[in-house]
């Protein structure tokens, strides 16, 4: 995960017989544990080529540095802590020896707060009520959140920490809490701090912790849960015993899964061959999709799904009524096929019907169902995709998530787009108004993760 942070502008001052013109820090990209830092070289080399350049960055507390170097902006350094607030600096370097140091940027802080709007009726907007919101609203002032999911009613989300937290609709004890009282703000589910990955689903859920162990709890009609039988679970319960779980997801009570071996497993509802197992049987605990070990990101919509590999290709199966396959046919699939032969498919992620998709050069893609225009294209609303067709033109797109009937997405420089259905304020531009083509929501820059889920919505910022 990465966060923009925008950096003051700064100068050095002019010396002959070195590098006259001291980087200027543009924008600083805090991750995991490490920052990104992109300066603009400079104009005068002060006789001459510069060889090299290092970033220095100081911690504001304790003052401990940290430092890397590159031949080119950006550059990465590594070893700082989250939640810490730091400053950075460049120098460079030529045959003269190094410049002078830049000023410091300004500070910045890897903190990502968290934000919900949309429906509200379960309390899965986390703001300890049930009131709609038509605009992001903070979830409380914490700064500490990291992954997030949200869906039918009920959100989950991690912290820095690796704890565990849930809210909204309980019914089938989906919230973990080994009850089944719905709540309005985030609740801890048990004590640990090895949380990793989540995935809420139709009233049920999966994540994986750092052991690379997957659990799951919630309604399991259909063996969704992959315990080898059909008891609804209110608290986490370990799916088998192995430790090679990666990515999970869940729809509507199908889930699919990827192992750190690159292999594909799936189980739950499968009569619209969902499951991509060349069948129509359900399963209640996992079973490899095909033999291949080069599955990489993994998507579950309503009874379809998506999945990239390793080498860059889309593959997708199951219901095919609106297209959603993008295989140019209204017919179902019951084993993975790929869409089209291009290698340059990025994130994915399906939905109700409708598809996304970003590839490496940052273009946005969709398909499938386009009743509210969540498709983006700004056509009319009866004219639904079978196959991937470009939104716009631009090349900024990156992380996306499709809801039921809207979908979200950010680009590269943290703003945040909405589009489709609108009616209850779940696109977040603080009005009622349906949208065929991306809108921002707000002025904001430092957008990050985000999910869409029934009417609601959850996203981090940063700080």
């Amino acid at each position: 995960m990465s966060m923009r942070y925008l950096a003051g502008y700064i100068s050095a001052s002019y010396n002959p017989l070195k590098v006259s013109d001291a980087p200027t820090i543009g924008v600083a990209t805090p991750g995991s544990a490490q920052v990104s830092v992109a300066f603009t070289a400079p104009s005068n080399v002060g006789g001459g080529a510069i060889t090299g350049y290092t970033v220095i960055v100081t911690d504001s507390s304790s003052g401990a540095t940290f430092s890397g170097t590159g031949a080119s902006s950006p550059i990465v350094v590594t070893g700082l802590t989250n939640g810490n607030t730091y400053t950075a600096k460049v120098f460079a370097t030529n045959s003269y020896g190094p410049s002078a140091f830049s000023a410091p940027s300004g500070s910045f802080r890897y903190s990502p707060g968290l934000y919900s709007w949309g429906y509200n009726a379960y309390g899965q907007l986390g703001q300890n009520n049930i009131n709609y919101r038509l605009s992001p609203v903070q979830v409380g002032a914490l700064t500490t959140w990291s992954n997030i999911s949200t869906s039918y009613y009920s959100s989950l989300a991690t912290k820095t920490d690796g704890t565990l937290w849930s809210w909204g609709y309980n019914t089938y004890g989906e919230l973990g809490l080994n009850d089944i009282i719905n709540r309005s703000s985030p609740v801890q589910v048990g004590a640990l701090t090895t949380w990793l990955n989540v995935s809420a689903g139709f009233y049920s859920c999966l994540a994986t912790k750092t052991d690379g162990t997957l659990w799951s709890w919630g309604l399991n009609t259909y063996g969704q849960l992959g315990q080898n039988d059909r008891v609804y679970r209110s608290s986490p319960v370990q799916v088998g015993a192995l430790t090679t779980w990666s990515k999970v997801s869940v729809g509507n009570q199908s889930c699919l899964a990827t192992k750190t071996d690159g292999t594909l497993w799936s189980w739950g509802y499968n009569a619209q061959g969902q499951l991509g197992l060349n069948d129509i049987i359900n399963r209640s605990s996992p079973v490899q999709v095909g033999a291949l070990t080069t599955w990489l990101n993994v998507s579950v919509g309503t009874y379809s799904c998506l999945a990239t590999k390793t080498d860059g290709t889309l593959w997708t199966w199951g219901s095919n009524g609106q297209g959603q396959l993008g295989q140019n046919d209204r017919v179902n699939k019951s084993s993975p096929v790929q869409i089209g032969a291009l290698t340059t498919w990025s994130n994915i992620s399906t939905n109700y019907f409708s598809s996304l998709a970003t590839k490496t050069d940052g273009t946005l893609w969709s398909w499938g169902y386009n009743n509210y225009g969540q498709l983006g294209q700004n056509i009319a609303y009866t004219i639904n995709r079978s196959s991937p067709v470009q939104i716009g033109a631009l090349t900024t797109w990156s992380n996306i998530s499709v809801g039921i009937q809207s979908c979200l997405a950010t680009k590269t420089d943290g703003t945040l787009w909405s589009w489709g259905r609108n009616n209850i304020g779940q696109l977040g531009d603080n009005t009622v108004y349906n949208r065929s083509s991306p809108v921002q929501i707000g002025a904001l820059t430092t957008w990050s993760n985000i999910s869409v889920g029934y009417y609601s919505c959850l996203a981090t910022t940063s700080s």
